[in-house]
């Protein structure tokens, strides 16, 4: 199967949910409505039956955690590069500078399950749940900076993070799940991407700004193009296998995630910026991430 292939199926669901608010089948309220459902209940049962399916080594971990790390601090910088080179308004660049490094977390774990099967979607949980909390912070810190803001009450109380962390706990110390349990959080998460992408499509936007384009230029080929390239570098500086290779540069391939305009909406920001940016993404990455998927193949 092809790699556009791979990839079509989270775009037709991503198209459907724009085709469902567009066409007035669904009101924007029931969007919210839904989307709170797939941060709060659904995706964490997501991350926590990913990541406790399979058994993870501590040495396994540490070499995928320190290739989160790199591929996260790379994209915060050269964010941030952008004021000194640009010289962005002071709260546009802190609404704008989180959709460099932010990622979509729906997509990346079915793509990945697509890629790699179960083994594939344990690796994104993983990395996905190292970078969560990275790009909280550096999200959070950014905005709080220009409108004030509790950094660590946005941490701890982050359902992704709470996840994760009690998953990659079990993990470790083999903590038996109860069959029951198990079986309840695998239909939550199988739930959660196909909503998560609806509801993506829904925040698609692409109307009411003009201004800031080199910044929102800058944004995305980072996003796109550069954090990628970086993530295939640091998988083959740390000497990751085919499959982490590959996970690990999809990751860094994703699409900005439609949380971003949530946080900047919340706190103050241009949120309307951060919602035209992510959709642009969103729609080049139809054509980034198959591009990219295809380079590593070409150099495994």
């Amino acid at each position: 199967m092809s790699v556009f292939l791979l990839v079509l199926p989270d775009f037709l669901l991503i198209g459907l949910g724009w085709l469902l608010l567009n066409r007035r089948l669904f009101s924007g309220e029931f969007f919210k409505g839904a989307e709170k459902l797939v941060y709060f209940v659904l995706f964490p049962a997501l991350l926590f039956h990913s990541i406790t399916q399979t058994p993870l080594s501590l040495s396994g971990t540490y070499a995928l955690l320190q290739a989160t790390i790199g591929v996260m601090l790379f994209g915060i910088a050269m964010a941030w590069l952008a004021v000194p080179v640009l010289r962005p308004d002071p709260v546009a660049h802190a609404s704008l500078a989180q959709c460099a490094y932010r990622f979509n977390t729906y997509m990346g774990l079915s793509l990945a399950g697509s890629l790699a099967g179960t083994s594939g979607q344990t690796i994104m949980a993983v990395l996905v749940g190292f970078a969560v909390p990275i790009a909280n912070v550096a999200a959070v810190h950014a905005l709080a900076r220009q409108n004030g803001g509790r950094i660590m009450r946005e941490i701890v109380q982050n359902p992704l993070i709470v996840a994760t962390v009690l998953a990659l706990l079990c993990n470790f110390l083999r903590v038996p799940i109860p069959n029951v349990i198990d079986v309840t959080l695998g239909r939550l998460g199988s739930c959660a991407i196909a909503i998560g992408l609806i509801c993506v499509g829904a925040t698609l936007s692409l109307q009411g700004v003009r201004v800031s384009g080199k910044l929102m230029g800058w944004t995305i080929t980072l996003r796109l193009m550069v954090l990628p390239l970086a993530a295939l570098f640091i998988g083959w500086l740390l000497d990751l296998s085919p499959t982490e290779r590959q996970i690990l540069l999809l990751f860094g391939a994703l699409p900005t995630a439609s949380s971003a305009y949530v946080l900047a909406a919340r706190m103050g920001g241009n949120g309307r910026l951060v919602a035209v940016t992510m959709s642009i993404s969103t729609l080049l990455s139809a054509l980034t991430i198959p591009f990219w998927l295809m380079i590593e193949s070409a150099i495994r």
